[in-house]
C-alpha cells in the first residue's frame, strides 16, 4: 500500500495524517475485499484551495469538507473486476498497485466540524478519509439507501480500528 501525503496549508495536526490515511486506507480495502495493493493521493488544503477545486471539477463554488477523485469506473460497489479489464489504466506500472484515485481534504474542515460535533480532529479527519475512500472504491449517497450503506461502512471501519466520536 502506497499513500502520498501532501500539506499545502501552514495548519499542523496534532496526529499523523498518513498514519490515519493509512490505517483507514487499509481497513476500507479489506472490508471491500480489495484483491490488490493500492495507492492513494491525498492533498490537504484549506477553504479557498477546495472551494476553488470544487469549483472547476463540479461547477459548485463554494468550499466543502472533502472531494473524492476515482480512477476507476466502477460498475457495482467495491467489484475490482473492472480494473482487471483494462490493467494499463488502473494499475502503477511501476509499483503494480491498483490506483485507487485522489482525496482532497480542507484542514479548515476538519478543525471546525471537529468542534461543530463535539469529537477530536483525529476523528473527524479518520471520517472524511474513510468517506472518501468508499467514494474511490465505487460507493455514493445520492440516494437514501446508498447514505444509508455509506454510513454503516463508514462507522463500522471507525469502529474497528477504535476511533470512536469520544477521541
Amino acid at each position: 500500500m502506497t499513500s502520498y501525503v501532501e500539506n499545502e496549508t501552514e495548519m499542523t495536526f496534532p496526529f499523523d495524517c498518513r498514519e490515519i490515511l493509512e490505517s483507514v486506507m487499509e481497513e476500507v480495502l479489506t472490508s471491500e475485499n480489495c484483491p490488490y495493493e493500492a495507492q492513494v493521493n491525498l492533498l490537504i488544503t484549506d477553504n479557498d484551495g477546495i472551494q476553488e477545486y470544487n469549483r472547476q471539477f463540479r461547477d459548485k463554488d463554494m468550499p466543502t469538507d472533502v472531494l473524492s477523485f476515482p480512477m476507476i469506473p466502477f460498475r457495482t460497489e467495491a467489484d475490482f473486476s473492472v480494473a482487471e479489464e483494462a490493467e494499463a489504466d488502473y494499475f502503477d506500472p511501476d509499483s503494480g498497485e491498483l490506483i485507487l484515485g485522489d482525496i482532497i481534504i480542507s484542514a479548515e474542515r476538519v478543525f471546525q466540524q471537529a468542534e461543530s460535533f463535539g469529537h477530536s480532529p483525529k476523528r473527524e479527519f479518520a471520517f472524511l478519509t474513510a468517506h472518501s475512500l468508499l467514494h474511490l472504491c465505487g460507493y455514493d449517497h445520492m440516494v437514501p439507501e446508498e447514505a444509508a450503506v455509506m454510513e454503516k461502512k463508514q462507522e463500522a471501519v471507525l469502529e474497528k480500528l477504535g476511533i470512536t466520536r469520544d477521541i
